[in-house]
């Protein structure tokens, strides 16, 4: 049996890897969502688990960038959250 290639692609999109120029991933970007870290966390693992055996290697490209959409989409999710709380501490309306 040989390991998947894309496997280490899969993994860095999962798990959060320490390196200063990679953005942060989901495991990581899932513990200030809304619902709690937990609730995301569960979710995440259990629509991996489900994809775990998915051997097509484009039906595979298919999901991560489907995963990279959903990291970008949360950030864009946080910064606006930011966004909305400095414009209420400082600007009144």
């Amino acid at each position: 049996m040989m390991a998947n290639p894309l496997r280490a692609e899969v993994v860095r999109l999962y798990k959060n890897v320490p390196l200063l120029l990679r953005p942060p991933q989901l495991l990581y970007l899932g513990r200030e969502y809304p619902k709690g870290g937990d609730y995301f966390r569960d979710r995440l693992k259990a629509a991996f688990t489900k994809n775990k055996s998915v051997q097509d290697p484009e039906q595979i490209k298919a999901m991560i960038a489907r995963g990279e959409y959903v990291a970008r989409e949360l950030e864009a999710l946080y910064y606006l959250r930011k966004y909305r709380a400095l414009k209420e501490r400082y600007y009144a309306e």
